[in-house]
């Protein structure tokens, strides 16, 4: 079955690493993330770190972001 809340928590938690690595890549002068994943790892028993990473890059044109 579904569990509601942790899939809740779940998507909460891939919002969060999404936002910090956008964040990350706009301080670094990127204007878009490319070759995005996400990761998780258990580090201890019920606790779960969620990561988003990716190639942060500056796209220039006339369709530029």
């Amino acid at each position: 079955g579904n569990l509601t809340l942790f899939t809740q928590l779940a998507e909460t938690s891939r919002r969060e690493a999404l936002d910090l690595m956008s964040v990350h890549a706009e301080h670094m002068g990127a204007n878009a993330v490319v070759g995005m994943r996400y990761d998780s790892n258990e580090i201890a028993d019920g606790i779960t770190e969620m990561l988003a990473y990716g190639t942060a890059v500056v796209i220039e044109g006339p369709d530029a972001a």
